[in-house]
């Protein structure tokens, strides 16, 4: 342990949403709450002033812009943080990544902070992404995440990687939560079409990844069975990929699902959207890295179903395996979701993906990192 407190830098594109953004906020809290001081660079977004209230510091650098006038900023972040003394520099994003690891490099190998990096996607493997494993210690937020790093990059040392996985808080998502009666009574009159329905719900932005097509397809065998039941779409469009969603919305119209499908939008209440659900679904069609969704469901206590690949797999097989489906395998997850909603699997309410176990490894790091880490070659 160091006598003195840390000033740790977390570098990322910007801070509007998601869940770097949401990971980056609660480390910075969790920094300042132990007495260290917290500076994060983005371009800023709306949880910046949250990232205030929360006692961290904001530097506003448009650092994630994909230009080479974007690696002006090696110089300007080099003196940046000898006139900080910072201690942890904290890369969390590839274009990030760069600026760091260059202006990092550069500088006096004796007097320099320890560089840290996130690996929080399966990203394409190529030189450009090759900068997520240059830090002296490369955080991989699942087994998925680590494994994806010792497979594509051979100059990743195992030693280098930390496993650090993400987590939720229960206090925010607590096992058996219950929507309070405001809340109910404002959603039922909203969404009267959802009254003594089953409830199974697809979270995530309308993006070609997220399965929305198998979801259609699940919806519409169920229903052919007689069962009585609503599918919600919870997430906003991206307004880049708006053929896509307009794509979803027709073929829930050509299905004759018009009336058993309802498009939320983007929601800040998922906690509760997700308590009242029957089934929270995960159905990307490319393995994620972490599948937060189904965590949060599943520390509700609400039953989730996903494909069996990525950060989801490792979630279903600790809590709730009967939930995993064949990825891709259409007629295995009817088959699957029906069965549960037949006859439903308790959900374990032992969940060790806490929010308290991340932040805390991640500080542990830090502070291991700044007293002892060796210094890169």
């Amino acid at each position: 342990m160091r006598s003195r407190k840390l000033t740790v830098v977390q570098v990322l594109p910007a801070l509007q949403s998601g869940g770097v953004e949401r990971g980056t906020l609660e480390v910075g809290k969790h920094l300042v709450e132990h007495g260290h001081r917290s500076l994060v660079i983005s371009a800023g977004g709306r949880l910046v002033e949250q990232l205030l209230r929360e006692g961290s510091e904001h530097v506003t650098w448009d650092i994630g812009k994909k230009s080479p006038w974007t690696l002006r900023l090696i110089p300007v972040l080099r003196r940046f943080l000898i006139e900080n003394r910072v201690d942890i520099l904290h890369a969390r994003s590839r274009m990030p990544a760069w600026v760091c690891y260059l202006a990092w490099r550069s500088m006096n190998p004796q007097t320099r902070p320890r560089f840290i990096t996130t690996v929080h996607g399966l990203y394409s493997v190529n030189a450009y992404s090759a900068v997520m494993v240059k830090g002296e210690k490369v955080i991989a937020v699942s087994e998925a995440s680590r494994d994806y790093i010792l497979h594509h990059y051979s100059a990743a040392d195992a030693q280098r990687i930390a496993l650090i996985p993400r987590g939720v808080d229960p206090s925010e998502f607590p096992y058996g939560y219950r929507p309070p009666p405001d809340w109910l009574l404002t959603w039922q009159t909203t969404h009267p079409e959802l009254a003594g329905k089953r409830i199974l719900t697809l979270p995530g932005r309308i993006t070609r990844l997220k399965g929305h097509h198998d979801f259609i397809e699940l919806i519409a065998a169920l229903r052919a069975r007689h069962l009585d039941l609503h599918g919600l779409i919870v997430g906003g469009e991206d307004p880049n990929r708006q053929a896509y969603a307009a794509e979803v919305r027709k073929a829930v119209h050509d299905r004759g699902l018009d009336k058993a499908i309802t498009f939320t939008g983007n929601r800040s209440d998922i906690r509760e959207i997700f308590a009242i659900s029957d089934l929270v679904l995960s159905l990307s069609n490319k393995p994620e890295s972490f599948g937060r969704t189904v965590l949060e469901a599943l520390s509700l206590g609400v039953p989730a179903v996903g494909y069996d690949h990525g950060g989801v797999s490792e979630i279903l097989r600790t809590l709730y395996p009967a939930g995993a489906v064949e990825t891709g395998n259409v007629a295995q997850l009817i088959e699957t979701v029906t069965c549960l909603l037949e006859n439903p699997a308790a959900v374990s309410a032992d969940n060790p993906y806490t929010l308290k176990n991340m932040l805390d490894s991640t500080l542990a790091l830090y502070e291991q990192a700044a007293a002892s880490l060796k210094l890169a070659g």
